[in-house]
């Protein structure tokens, strides 16, 4: 491990942009935290602070001598690898002949600074899903493979938070190429770096870096125990996924349709989940006909449309066909929950509701048996 003194992080942005990145990073845009494309480290979101809720996001101006006492907003890395909206094909015909005009699949190259721990373990998970199953996605390979991930380990998580619980935070463990975190080393502002890949050693091998001292190590360790300490909201994902598969027919779901508003904001904030629908379309004049992929969601009621109506009719259907598949049919698929733990689908609920409260009553109701640890 390494310590870089928090001055020369620009060095770090200086180095990513010279090799040819695109520096992707935590900005505030609207009051709200956001990545976006940063030209340098100044305009990186630095000394603020967020104040989340259900149904609630703020944000402040934060500690003088700590620059990520943040966790980013409702844009999750999801939209840099999977795009809102992908060209599939492009097809040209004529009288004579039909040509296939889709654009090979390129990819910049991008250097993602400030991704929390949850953020590389959905990266992880949308891994499984586009690139691990029988047909690999190639332009989500391509965006994969030409990107660096600088993760920063939380030192201030969101009241929203269930990242603990979950295993995939508040310290990011594999997954990233530098991994760091914010300390005093020396009575100075620093960041202990770990190294996670061999791209990321080629960066601090032109760093100004130096070893860390056990003491600088233990001051990491104690960053992130104490976000850990900071964290009420879990979810036992073992328990969650018995409850919910005992409690298909619950009273429940009553409960959630009159509350959830169908509005689909869980989907679209949350950062493992894929469901997308095709679109196609030709030109006026006939001769070119391109096929896209968009998003879609479970909660919108044409994303089960076959001939005659769509299968899920109610908000109650498609509530729980969105939590069933993530906290319980997703093991079965992907040997994993689907769940992160990053807690926006909370925050950004215009009705406030709290997955971490509704699970537990499905888990509280389901038979003694359902409810028992896995051990």
């Amino acid at each position: 491990m390494y310590i870089l003194e928090r001055e020369y992080l620009a060095a770090l942005a200086t180095l990513l942009l010279g090799r040819g990145y695109e520096l992707i990073g935590p900005k505030l845009a609207g009051g709200v935290i956001t990545y976006a494309p940063l030209a340098g480290i100044e305009e990186m979101a630095r000394k603020i602070r967020d104040a989340q809720g259900p149904g609630h996001y703020r944000s402040s101006p934060g500690e003088e001598d700590v620059w990520f006492s943040y966790v980013p907003g409702a844009a999750s890395l999801k939209p840099w690898f999977n795009p809102p909206k992908c060209l599939v094909c492009r097809m040209r015909g004529s009288a004579d002949e039909f040509l296939n005009e889709t654009p090979p699949v390129t990819a910049p190259k991008r250097a993602f600074i400030g991704v929390r721990a949850c953020e590389v373990a959905a990266l992880r998970m949308q891994d499984k899903i586009f690139l691990e199953g029988p047909y690999a996605d190639p332009e989500y390979r391509a965006r994969r493979e030409g990107a660096l991930i600088l993760a920063v380990n939380c030192s201030h998580p969101a009241e929203t938070c269930f990242c603990a619980s979950m295993q995939t935070g508040p310290k990011a463990t594999t997954g990233f190429d530098l991994a760091l975190t914010e300390i005093s080393a020396k009575g100075k502002p620093a960041f202990l770096i770990e190294k996670g890949s061999d791209a990321g050693g080629e960066l601090l091998g032109e760093l100004p870096v130096r070893m860390a001292t056990a003491k600088d190590k233990e001051a990491a360790i104690l960053v992130s125990e104490r976000a850990a300490q900071q964290i009420t909201r879990e979810i036992n994902p073992e328990r969650a996924a018995r409850g919910l598969a005992a409690g298909l027919e619950h009273p429940h779901w009553a409960t959630l349709e009159s509350r959830c508003m169908n509005c689909a904001n869980c989907t679209l904030v949350c950062p493992t989940c894929f469901c997308s629908t095709m679109e196609d379309s030709t030109s006026l004049s006939g001769d070119t006909a391109e096929r896209w992929r968009l998003w879609d969601s479970c909660f919108v009621s044409e994303f089960t449309y076959i001939h005659g109506g769509s299968i899920r009719k109610s908000g109650a259907s498609r509530y729980r066909q969105w939590l069933g598949h993530k906290f319980s049919h997703w093991h079965k698929q992907f040997g994993a929950s689907g769940c992160v733990g990053c807690g926006r689908c909370i925050a950004w609920c215009p009705a406030g509701i709290d997955i971490t409260r509704e699970l537990a009553v499905f888990e509280a109701s389901a038979p003694a048996t359902a409810r028992e640890t896995v051990r």
